[in-house]
Parts: C-alpha cells; structure tokens; sequence
C-alpha cells in the first residue's frame, strides 16, 4: 500500500499498528489523490474548513497546524518557519482505502477497483537498503544551557501565579538532506510503533508520524478525547519493567501534570457538550509502547445539537497536553520562550468520514520534511510546573527523541 500510494503528490496513510487502544475504529486507512481541497492560513482557516464540508465532498483528510490558536485565540506568531506546511489543510480523495486484518476495501469515483487491487498487490517492493546518506548531523535551537535556563525562567511565571502548567518544546533539525520519505517512515514505525501513526504528504511536504496519542474523535454525538501526561523509559528486563510502571503511577508530579490536563479538557468539551455529559471514563491509565510508558486519560461527552466543525474546534484546538493552563496565556508565553515555529508539530492529522465522525492524532514523535528546501525537523517538549526541575525535563526531551534519532542516524 505504502509503496503504491507513494506515486501520489496529495496522500494520508493512518495506521494503528493493530494496538487495541479504548475507542480504537479503524486498523489502517488511506487516502490518495485529490479531487478537492482546502488550504488556509488561519485568518479564515474556520470559515474555509465549514464551506469546504457544506460543499459535498464526502472523506476529507488532512491536518490543522497549531497556529490556528491565532484564529481561536486572536493570539499571533512571529517565530520561523522552516518547513512551511499551511495551518489548514484537507483534501477529498481520489480514492480511499481502509485494511482491516485481511480484508481490503477500495473505494473510488469510477470502477477500477480490481485495478486498483492488481497494482497494489503486484508493485515491486523498493529497497531502500542501497541508498546512502552523508552522516546526518543532528542540531538543536537549544543548547541543552539555553534550555535550563529557560525552563527556569518558565518556571518564575508560573511560581508568581501567571499560569500553572506549560508545555515547553525545543525543535531538532537536519539542513540539505535529501532524505527519502518512505524509508524513512518505514523505519520509524519500525522502531516506534504507535497507534495513531501516519504517513502524510502535500506536495514537497512531508509528515512521518509515530504518534501514540489521540487528540479528537467523533462517534456519532459522542465526542472522545485521550490526553498524555507523564512518561517514563521502559526496562529490558520484565520485573523492572513493572517497577518503573508502579513508579510512574504513584509519581506526584506526573499525576497532577496528567489531572491538570484533564480538567482542562473537562473544560473544553463542556463548551460543546450536553451540560452533565462530560465523562471522565479513565484516569492516569499506564499504557506501555516499544520505548516508553504514557499515563493516559479518557475524557467524553455528548455533543450538541448542529455544531460545526469549526464549533468544535474553537472549543478544544489546541488540545491541552500540548499547551498548559490556562491555555490563552501559555501560548503567549510559548511564543516567547520558543524559537522556532511549531508549524504541523502539536497540531493535528486525521480524517473526517462522510456522516462527519472524524478521528485526530496529536503530532508528536514526527517528523517533518521538507524536500524542496531539504530541509528535515522534529520537536521534543516536556510539560513545566512548579516542581519541574529543568535538568529532568531535558532529559525527558531526549527520551522522546530517542527513536526518532535512531531513524534519522541510521537512514
């Protein structure tokens, strides 16, 4: 499938890597080709995302950027932009693939299903194995000094009482690599199998996603969404594998970072929600993945009545484990300790069916690609509260890193 759709300039490939996640719906979906699209910056992004689905189309994929806190907030960004993916952008496609054990459905405006089939079952796998890369180096818009010291400058804002949480990110990057995106996805989902991984592209832009969290999904009038807070690193050996478990469930400041984060979406889902419908179904469950345990937590409710897309959003975009609280004033203070633009990183990929249910990743543990300007990014970040001590949250932005620097060395 991968190296079929991969001759398509407009693509979104979204696989759960089989994990059986609560709410989990569909295996593995693609979309290829365009017959329709959407690109906005954030100005009219809401409108533009409204018209678009009033206009017909039937699936919709595609991605919001988290500079849409601009049209939700009012708020602006002024830091650089090297990748350039817009703030919105979706696209009704050509045809629609969904894998589901053994079991391939095509769906396309025409009839050449079995054509379709054919070539997918018949193209020849590339090998990626004889390509060679000059060594990458791997530099960061932070020496890990510059990060404490920024940590802690967070840190007195939040001690004097302007905000409570903030989720601080610093970005990676690799400049003239003329890396190849397919091979590079197939590695890191080798590495890092996660259950909202993704394989997107939009023209010479490129996301390879290893996402292990759910920002959005609608189920009828049922809205669903499942923050990460805490993280810690998984053993080799079984037995302190259970310890670190144990010892990320009863960690204080874990606990209260992954709480803060739900209160926060108790919030944001009552703005839409039935009043006495938001549902906090899990709380602080540890769920463990190739390099990490998450802490993970389940929030719903039961939509309104004639809401738009764009109602929605405007209720929980951006989601809060990417932001903090109070939400407005942390992506101010974003801006100002950030250096680079955060761009598609801690915004959103997914898909929106016909009946208008819809499903969206977080992006994090992604990479971002430029292939025009060979330009190859991805962020790290750590939530800072009061008992942040800003060493640990370096580090904590190494561990998350740590799969995505091994894809990216060896590619």
């Amino acid at each position: 499938m991968l190296n079929w759709l991969n001759r398509f300039n407009i693509f979104c490939f979204l696989d759960s890597n089989q994990y059986q996640l609560p709410h989990k719906d569909k295996n593995c979906i693609a979309g290829a080709g365009s017959i329709a699209h959407v690109r906005s910056g954030y100005k009219t992004a809401l409108r533009d995302i409204d018209n678009f689905l009033d206009s017909g189309v039937d699936w919709a994929f595609g991605h919001l950027s988290y500079d849409l806190k601009n049209a939700v907030e009012g708020l602006k960004s002024g830091n650089a932009d090297f990748i350039g993916f817009p703030d919105l952008y979706f696209f009704c496609p050509e045809i629609i693939i969904q894998l589901e054990n053994d079991r391939l459905e095509i769906g396309i405006f025409g009839t050449h299903h079995q054509k379709i089939f054919d070539e997918i079952s018949s193209i020849e796998e590339i090998d990626y194995s004889k390509n060679s890369y000059p060594e990458n180096i791997i530099k960061s818009r932070f020496t890990r000094e510059e990060y404490i010291d920024r940590v802690n400058s967070i840190k007195q804002h939040i001690q004097s009482g302007d905000c409570y949480e903030l989720n601080f990110c610093q970005e990676f990057f690799i400049e003239n690599i003329t890396a190849h995106p397919l091979e590079v996805y197939l590695r890191l989902n080798e590495i890092s199998p996660n259950p909202f991984s993704g394989y997107y592209r939009i023209d010479n832009l490129y996301c390879l996603s290893a996402s292990p969290e759910r920002f959005l999904k609608k189920s009828g009038a049922k809205i669903i969404s499942q923050p990460i807070k805490g993280t810690a690193r998984r053993k080799a050996n079984e037995e302190e594998d259970r310890v670190v478990i144990e010892q990320l469930r009863n960690t204080e400041k874990e606990v209260a970072e992954n709480i803060m984060v739900v209160d926060l979406v108790r919030n944001d889902l009552s703005k839409i929600s039935v009043q006495g419908s938001v549902n906090v179904e899990e709380l602080c469950n540890i769920y463990s993945f190739p390099h990490v345990h998450q802490m993970i937590s389940t929030i719903s409710g039961e939509l309104k009545s004639d809401l738009k897309f764009s109602g929605i959003l405007s209720a929980c975009f951006p989601m809060g484990s990417m932001t903090g609280a109070p939400k407005k004033r942390v992506m101010e203070l974003i801006e100002k300790f950030e250096i680079s633009k955060r761009g598609l990183y801690s915004g959103a990929l997914g898909y929106i069916s016909p009946d208008r249910d819809f499903d969206f990743n977080v992006v994090i543990r992604s990479l971002l690609y430029n292939s025009e300007n060979k330009y190859l990014s991805f962020h790290t970040g750590s939530a800072i509260t009061s008992a942040s001590i800003a060493e640990d949250e370096y580090e904590e932005c190494v561990l998350k890193g740590e799969a995505i620097r091994k894809t990216v060395v060896n590619c």
